[in-house]
Order: C-alpha cells, then sequence, then structure tokens
C-alpha cells in the first residue's frame, strides 16, 4: 500500500483527498501545516507528498527545502497561482510536478500514480546496479544507470526531471517532439491544461547545460529536439 501525505491548510481538501485516494487504497496521512509536514516526514515515510504552496506558519516551497534535507520524498505541489514564475520556481527545487486549484480529483491521483511508479522504477534499477550503455555526443556523457551527465569532463548539476529530459532527447537525437508528446513520454501522462510545463523544464535544462544549451533546438510551431548538426547549433 502506498502512503500519502496530504499537506494542505485547506481541511475541505484534505478531505477529499484522504477520502478518495483511499478509496483507491492508498495509506493517507494529513498536516494542516509547512512545519507538521517536517515533523511528520521526520517520523514516517511516505511514497509522495501533495503540498501546497500557501499554508501559514511554514509555506510550501520552504517546507519542501527542509524535507530535502533529510529525506527524498517526490513532491506534487498544490497552488492557487499559475503564473509561470512560480512554476520555474517550483521546479527550480526539485518538485515533480504542479497542480493548479481547482483541479479534478482523478487528474490529481493519475499523476501521484504515475510519480511513484516512477520513482519505484528508478530507485529499483539503482538497487539492482544495472548496467545500462553510456551514451556520447559531442562532449556529453550520459550514464542512465548512475543518472550522471557530464560536458567535457565536469559533471552537470541536474535535478530529476532535467536529467529524465536530456536523456530522452539525446536518445532520440533529431527526432522533433512536440510538448504533449514530450508531457506523455518523458512525465508519463497525458497532460490536460498548460503545456508551459515543458517550456518551463527546456528552460532550466538550457541553464543547466551553459554553451551547450544549443543543442537543444526550438522547433518554431512544433515543439524540441537535440541535435548535433552545426548549422542547426549555431544557429
Amino acid at each position: 500500500m502506498y502512503r500519502i501525505l496530504i499537506a494542505d491548510d485547506e481541511k475541505l481538501i484534505r478531505t477529499a483527498v484522504h477520502e478518495f485516494a483511499g478509496f483507491l487504497g492508498y495509506e493517507v496521512t494529513e498536516a494542516e501545516n509547512g512545519i507538521e509536514a517536517v515533523r511528520l516526514c521526520r517520523q514516517n515515510d511516505f511514497d509522495i507528498i501533495i503540498m501546497d504552496v500557501m499554508m501559514p506558519v511554514l509555506d510550501g516551497f520552504t517546507a519542501f527545502r527542509k524535507i530535502r534535507e533529510f529525506k527524498d520524498i517526490p513532491v506534487l505541489m498544490l497552488s492557487a497561482k499559475s503564473q509561470e514564475y512560480d512554476k520555474l520556481y517550483g521546479f527550480e527545487l526539485g518538485i515533480e510536478d504542479y497542480v493548479v486549484k481547482p483541479f479534478s480529483m482523478k487528474e490529481l491521483m493519475a499523476r501521484v500514480n504515475v510519480i511513484i511508479q516512477r520513482h519505484r522504477k528508478i530507485k529499483q534499477a539503482g538497487q539492482a546496479h544495472e548496467e545500462t550503455e553510456r551514451i556520447e555526443e559531442d562532449g556529453l556523457v550520459i550514464d542512465p544507470a548512475a543518472r550522471e551527465a557530464a560536458l567535457n569532463g565536469e559533471m552537470l548539476e541536474l535535478r530529476p526531471k532535467e536529467f529524465e529530459l536530456l536523456l530522452f532527447l539525446v536518445t532520440n537525437k533529431n527526432i522533433v517532439f512536440s510538448r504533449e508528446s514530450l508531457l506523455e513520454k518523458v512525465w508519463g501522462y497525458d497532460y490536460e491544461g498548460d503545456d508551459r510545463t515543458v517550456d518551463s523544464q527546456i528552460k532550466l535544462l538550457r541553464q543547466a547545460l551553459g554553451d551547450y544549451r544549443t543543442h537543444i533546438v526550438t522547433c518554431r510551431g512544433i515543439g524540441y529536439k537535440f541535435t548535433t548538426d552545426e548549422y542547426e547549433v549555431q544557429r
């Protein structure tokens, strides 16, 4: 049975998530503010945290940073805000996903399930020490098994989603993917709503790649691709 921590100062939302997730077979624990969420994470293990951004005492972003100091638990953020800056900030911190209120409970739980399954696969792969061939492209070296990437001998500081996005694009070199397709392939679900999630992650990935960012090409009106073609890279 998967364990969920729902941290939100709105009791109606906590109750709704608790009842719906419980009906689906999840074990749910509630926290009404960020400090309580941090305390519960110190005392218990959870498979995922559903966390509201705007909470009294300690906001969701600060609580997430505190939790990350001692445990690696994937977090899906809830917020009434829909500005790109808020999403970008959350992704910079390392959250897995971002859902804007009001939301569909079915969609929320579909995303929760995908995040949990993805993290379980990553954990199992690490425990099994699977041997996966390294990928090398024009100075970029990616080790899928170790989930590490280096550029010209220097390790890249990539957040989990940035690494997954880079690995997917490089593995499918020169193929153009729409934002919707990337959401399905990398995030693992059919996304309904704001596809700027991909744009935000591409922006973060390009920042992490520095001068190498030009290898991720924007195909106007379509989406993105990874290429080593000198003409496209220099444009």
